[in-house]
């Protein structure tokens, strides 16, 4: 009576096996009507030009105030931080573009921040802002010894502090040629 049951298990397990696998439908190439297809002229396959986009590119933001001064301006910062926004490196690159020009110019980096939190706090993060720039710059390939840094905390604000876009404004580090 042993001998049944065991065929009975196997009958079971090929049978699960067997739904469990999935055959393969062969696909067939579909075949090409070549006597139904007309010849068209050359012309007419030929794509036609893409429209010309009549959109108006937005004025690209200088990074010079005068390329003769050296000014560079726009060097934005995180919030709370000395973290450098992305939007600052092509105007860091730039930067560094033209003091690889001339590279007997001596340049100042003067860091600010927004009027939030404390005097010294604020002072602290400006000149943090001010040597991160100047990392930017040394890792570009101008010699540190070309750059002076300085924090001026709070001072000098160039927008509004009572607002948030103002606030961003003025976290900020300014590139000076030195007189």
């Amino acid at each position: 009576m042993n001998i049944p049951k065991y065929y009975f298990g196997i009958l079971i397990v090929a049978l699960i096996a067997t739904a469990a696998c999935k055959t393969k439908k062969i696909a067939q190439k579909p075949v090409a009507k070549t006597d139904t297809v007309k010849a068209m002229p050359v012309a007419a396959v030929q794509p036609k030009p893409a429209p010309k986009d009549t959109t108006p590119e937005a004025p690209k933001a200088s990074a010079v105030d005068n390329p003769a001064d050296y000014n560079f301006h726009n060097v934005q910062f995180e919030f709370n931080s000395g973290i450098l926004k992305t939007d600052s490196y092509p105007i860091l690159d730039n930067a560094a573009a033209a003091m690889k020009a001339d590279q007997s110019i001596k340049f100042i980096l003067k860091g600010y921040a927004s009027a939030e939190g404390t005097d010294e706090h604020n002072m602290q993060l400006s000149v943090e802002r001010a040597a991160a720039v100047k990392a930017y710059l040394v890792n570009s390939g101008i010699n540190p010894d070309n750059l002076l840094t300085k924090g001026f905390g709070e001072a000098s604000p160039v927008a509004d502090n009572n607002t948030e876009a103002g606030r961003i404004l003025n976290r900020r580090v300014e590139i000076r040629k030195l007189k």
